[in-house]
């Protein structure tokens, strides 16, 4: 089971985008011991657009799509080329991967970089991974590159995701403006985080924030996966919270009844293309019951999508309040022909129909 290491942009470049070569030996050396010690080690990188915004001499982080797809055009190489220097610095080979978002979507692609990675592992060498910001859309705003680290960490099954930022823990409030702010040394249900100010602001060169870093925490605990939170620039923090130091950084408790990673899948990487609104009867049926969802069930259908997509799940009568997501076995317009109707009618429609909507195997509930 490997350890998943993920640098922030803010840890592995400064203001200006210029690297921290001190904090990223350093982070090296450790991931470095952990993997000749026996652990496999897998790094989630930040830092290419904040480097090619530097090298272009910008004088700011962009907000327009094709400049930022830009940057890290110019950065990505550069950055992973020094990863690479610094490993092979300790005999660690590494290999570049880039992935996106659609990566995880499309369930023959999730499956592939899956086979690449352990590979990789079973080869010894450290995957180095960051974001295809240059083709990527929407992903560049993910959180700097948190979630990706936690479909990684899902993906692979890892005993244990840190997060490395700039602060050393989480806290009750932003301690850069509270001098109250008391640090959190572990989250065991995430309800304990209520009513806490959580900042989601990001600095000018990074996208994420603490926010970012809690959300990504809920993801990879839901599969099983401790997460921690802890500095990238404290020496020895990583090492030491990779080795679950009880002492380093705020813990996350993994769940004691972890989702199946087809399941997480479901829920947290493949899009929803459209939605599905469902009677009382229904949603109480879903909920209470894990019953399949079936066309008569289904009040209103919404978007456009095909067979195999991912949909959306809400209950009319409690003002669309969002109960689950999962894979449809018919298109947007089949559905519009069936819905409200029994089995029956819709096997005199479509005679070779499924009376499935939505399986109950490829059906995941909001908490």
């Amino acid at each position: 089971m490997p350890v998943v290491i993920k640098v922030g942009s803010n840890v592995a470049t400064d203001e200006q985008g210029g690297l921290r070569d001190s904090v990223l030996e350093s982070i090296v050396a450790q991931a470095a011991e952990l993997h000749k010690s026996g652990t496999d080690v897998v790094l989630v990188t930040s830092g290419a657009i904040s480097r090619g915004i530097q090298l272009l001499g910008l004088g700011g982080r962009p907000t327009a799509m094709a400049e930022l797809q830009a940057s890290s055009a110019v950065g990505q190489g550069q950055i992973y080329r020094h990863y690479d220097h610094l490993f092979a610095s300790h005999d660690v080979k590494t290999a570049q991967i880039l992935l996106t978002a659609a990566d995880f979507s499309a369930r023959a692609s999730y499956v592939n970089a899956k086979q690449t990675l352990r590979k990789l592992l079973d080869w010894h060498v450290v995957p180095v991974i960051n974001e295809n910001d240059t083709t990527a859309t929407d992903e560049i705003t993910f959180g700097d590159n948190d979630f990706l680290a936690a479909q990684v960490s899902i993906l692979l099954k890892a005993r244990r995701l840190v997060l490395a930022t700039d602060i050393d823990s989480l806290y009750t409030s932003d301690p850069n403006i509270d001098s109250s702010a008391t640090p959190v040394h572990r989250v065991n249900d995430f309800a304990e985080l209520d009513g806490l100010s959580i900042g989601d602001s990001a600095t000018a060169i990074g996208s994420g924030g603490m926010r970012s870093k809690v959300v990504a925490a809920e993801i990879a605990t839901a599969g099983g996966i401790e997460v921690v939170v802890c500095s990238g620039k404290k020496e020895g923090a990583v090492g030491r919270a990779a080795a679950g130091d009880e002492g380093e950084g705020t813990h996350f408790t993994p769940h004691k009844q972890p989702q199946s990673s087809f399941k997480l899948w479901i829920r947290y990487a493949k899009e929803a293309r459209g939605s599905l609104a469902v009677d009382d009867g229904a949603a109480r049926a879903l909920r209470d019951q894990g019953t399949s969802l079936l066309p008569v069930g289904i009040a209103e259908v919404s978007g456009e999508f095909t067979s195999g997509d991912a949909v959306g799940i809400y209950a009319v009568g409690d003002e669309r309040q969002p109960i689950g997501k999962g894979i449809v076995n018919y298109s947007a317009d089949e559905l519009r022909r069936i819905k409200g109707l029994k089995s029956d009618a819709v096997q005199e429609l479509m005679p070779h129909a499924t009376d499935e909507a939505v399986h109950r195997d490829n059906l995941v509930m909001t908490d």
